[in-house]
């Protein structure tokens, strides 16, 4: 396959592994709800952003040692390939055993501070359990992952994906049925989880020619340690609402953060997965040298993921409350309704996707060391103003620390694009980011009259159908009008 047929493939598998999750990602949560309570499900909610925080031993290397990899791919070069795996696999592998000793801290630790009705026993064997499959990604599968993202193979590791989420969603369904406590249905879920890692780990055996037996005499993994910012920023970005939320409100808090945030995540991953092999794809131009292919090919993916990411969050921002109202039918131990917090978590990540395309060229170029500033800065604004507002706004001024910080590290990225990459006008951004703002606000007005007929999934879907043909009129003329020649291309 050619470098086209290959991004193509990637995004189409993608696409699917994303909309697999999605649907799956409704459908558990909803009946752990049902059968388990909002107290249980944002205590499992916590558990997982609890853990999501031993990702930051990763210290940022996973796309560094991606960016590492394009070159050796690109000449076909098995030696240099090797020496890069072996020195990845150690240190994942060293991230997996310190894994081990934070799990055991946060088993004594975690039940004293969380305000839960259940005893440290039960919160912490839960959490044992839910760690699992992390564990098993790190020792088996964060390597092989890397190797085949960086070779325009992610749809190997994503078919294993989709496959294991199905899997996943129909026993853990069938053991809720038959009245299993929680802590079975989450060690049925780690164990099927593990079978990615292992899954990978088999494929890459089996088609690269590796030698574990090199002796490494340097470090083959350029700027080893500069994706540490980037990293952290996300982390904490990802993690740090529903923390301080443990620990400045209630599980119950948790939980209708959560219920927002799986829509909001859902929606944010999809765009992520479709975009799937693109800094592969930067990165082997970049590689061999082709810039204006590069410029050509940028400014047309700038332009296609604003629109689309304009499009699908404006769409979910008017749409979401209709849904949870849906969703949490009949589960009455907690207030779900949160419009304004909705509205502005998706604003908040639709910002975080509208910066794909230029951190992707960040990334693919290997500028970690000098971006770190605009990372640490985010995550700075991201705690400060979340810790800030939580206790006069609640979920909403999570929401603002959130937006805050995203809004910020995307205009960063564009900047720094603009400067030190590409050297292109500001103006494009500019000119993009005013068209977003504008089909969001006509959007919004045209349909702010709708409401949900019946209190149900199709009269929801018929309700989000008619809001997406709106969006995308408007989308289609404000395009045509900001972005002609872009549009005709």
């Amino acid at each position: 396959m050619n470098r086209k047929q290959k991004l193509l493939l990637n995004s189409g598998t993608g696409l699917l592994k994303q909309l697999t999750a999605v649907i799956c990602g409704f459908i558990l949560p909803r009946y752990m709800l049902l059968y388990y309570g909002s107290d249980v499900n944002g205590l499992v909610s916590s558990i997982a952003h609890f853990l999501g925080f031993i990702s930051l031993l990763e210290l940022g290397i996973g796309p560094v040692i991606q960016a590492n990899l394009y070159k050796p791919l690109a000449e076909k070069n098995d030696e240099q390939i090797s020496r890069i795996v072996i020195s990845s696999e150690r240190f994942f592998r060293r991230i997996a055993v310190i894994f081990i000793a934070y799990i055991a801290v946060l088993a004594v630790v975690f039940p004293l501070f969380v305000n839960t009705k259940y005893d440290a026993a039960f919160t912490a064997s839960l959490l044992v359990i839910i760690a699992i499959s992390t564990f098993a990604e790190y020792f088996f599968g964060a390597t092989y992952q890397l190797l085949l993202n960086a070779d325009q193979k992610s749809y190997v590791q994503t078919s294993l994906q989709i496959a294991a989420t199905i899997l996943n969603t129909v026993c853990c369904i069938a053991i809720m049925h038959i009245g299993a406590p929680v802590h079975i249905v989450k060690l049925v879920s780690s164990l099927i989880f593990v079978l990615r890692p292992v899954g990978q780990a088999i494929y890459v055996h089996k088609h690269y020619r590796l030698n574990k037996k090199l002796v490494l005499t340097e470090e083959p993994i350029k700027q080893k340690w500069n994706g540490f910012a980037q990293h952290l920023a996300a982390v904490i970005c990802g993690n740090a609402d529903v923390v301080i939320l443990t620990i400045f409100s209630t599980l119950a808090n948790v939980s209708v953060y959560s219920v927002y945030y799986n829509v909001t995540n859902g929606v944010t991953m999809l765009i992520m997965t479709a975009t799937t092999g693109l800094e592969a794809y930067f990165g082997n131009m970049m590689a061999k040298g082709e810039r204006k292919n590069l410029e050509r090919a940028f400014s047309r993916t700038e332009w296609l993921i604003h629109f689309v990411v304009t499009v699908v969050f404006t769409v979910a921002a008017v749409t979401v409350v209709p849904f949870v109202s849906v969703y949490t039918r009949g589960i009455n131990d907690a207030d779900y309704i949160v419009p304004l917090f909705g509205v502005i978590l998706m604003l908040a990540y639709a910002s975080r996707c509208l910066r794909v395309p230029y951190f992707v060229i960040i990334k693919a170029a290997g500028h970690f060391r000098e971006t770190q500033n605009g990372a640490f800065i985010s995550t700075a604004l991201n705690v400060v103003i979340s810790i800030a507002l939580v206790f006069r706004f609640g979920l909403v001024g999570i929401a603002l620390g959130t937006l805050a910080a995203m809004l910020y590290h995307t205009v960063y990225f564009v900047l720094y694009l603009r400067s030190r990459i590409l050297n292109r006008p500001l103006w494009h951004f500019t000119k993009h980011f005013a068209a977003d703002l504008l089909i969001f606000g006509l959007s919004f007005f045209a349909t702010k009259s709708f409401v949900l007929t019946q209190p149900d999934y199709l009269s929801w879907v018929v309700l989000a159908v008619k809001v997406g043909i709106i969006t995308l009129c408007i989308a289609a003329v404000v395009n045509i009008a900001f972005n002609f020649k872009t549009v005709m291309n």
